[in-house]
């Protein structure tokens, strides 16, 4: 299995001559190599969002940090700066807003966050697989080269899951949870979500642990990218679309 050399980093560009709306870098989760979110980096860099994906902090948690301080400082400052992080990424992200160590970020995007000790195992590749996610797509490109089999159900550093940072996390936050993922139950996710200031949980259906990169991406990517325009417009991230309520005045 081929990866990713742990000090790479992965870009995907806004389309020239669009101007651009704003960075997204995104921490993998555990395992994984950034080469797996090149699906997502493609979706959001096609609506002008720049894509940097980074080391897993799980794979050199360092690298990871001085990745992501470089992009930070090097981006738009102008636009918005979006953290987003999947599985591990997500935990460590929420770890670095809630220890503020996260200057000039807008928001975090947290897709498939543990918040307690791993709910689930995998007898084998098999298993993993439909724990991970039932996109056809995905389980192919990721039993190629892309994530590092059993390693999901490593453990987390204690700090990372500590119970009280949700509410020390100061930046909007947007959640994106399978209703169907064993390795972070969604009923746990859910307490972890009320107890951040400002946080939106959006759940998916049917989906698994790997929210980004399920069979539903296209729906993660769009409600991602609603969210993103909504940011642009301030922090109090005021709706855009609003669904009219069609039986207020019926007779």
């Amino acid at each position: 299995m081929t990866l990713t050399h742990p000090d790479a980093v992965l870009t995907w560009n806004e389309p020239s001559p669009i101007p651009l709306r704003g960075t997204v870098l995104l921490l993998p989760g555990r395992g994984e190599s950034p080469e797996i979110y090149e699906r997502f980096g493609r979706r959001l860099a096609a609506d002008a969002y720049r894509v940097h994906v980074i080391t897993a902090p799980t794979d050199w948690t360092e690298a990871a940090d001085e990745q992501l301080t470089t992009r930070l400082d090097d981006a738009d400052p102008a636009t918005p700066r979006i953290v987003v992080g999947s599985d591990a990424g997500a935990a460590y992200a929420s770890f670095l807003a809630a220890q503020h160590r996260l200057p000039g970020v807008s928001a975090l995007v947290l897709a498939g966050l543990p918040v307690t000790a791993n709910a689930s195992t995998a007898a084998d590749w098999d298993d993993e697989l439909a724990i991970r996610t039932s996109c056809p797509t995905h389980r192919g490109r990721i039993s190629a080269a892309g994530v590092r089999p059993a390693e999901l159900f490593t453990e987390l550093p204690a700090a990372w899951l500590d119970p009280a940072a949700p509410a020390r996390i100061e930046v909007p936050v947007l959640g994106l949870h399978g209703a169907d993922d064993a390795v972070s139950p969604l009923a746990a996710a859910r307490s972890w979500y009320a107890a951040v200031p400002r946080a939106e949980l959006v759940s998916i259906t049917g989906g698994k642990h790997d929210a980004l990169n399920d069979q539903t991406h296209r729906t993660v990517a769009a409600t991602i990218v609603l969210f993103l325009e909504r940011l642009r417009l301030g922090a109090d991230l005021a709706p855009i679309a609003v669904a009219e309520d069609l039986t207020a005045g019926a007779s």
